[in-house]
């Protein structure tokens, strides 16, 4: 099983920890494993 990076985020005294990936989905962010064409565009859409 692969380990996944934790990211702590504190806001006042609210503490969130987030896997990477939700982290850095929040601000939009995707990882894409191919070049973007048509039909990898309509997918992510």
């Amino acid at each position: 099983m692969p380990l996944v990076p934790i990211v702590v985020e504190q806001e006042g005294q609210v503490e969130r920890a987030y896997d990477i990936y939700s982290r850095l989905l929040k601000d939009r962010i995707i990882f894409l494993g191919s070049p973007v064409d048509d039909n990898v565009a309509n997918v992510i859409i």
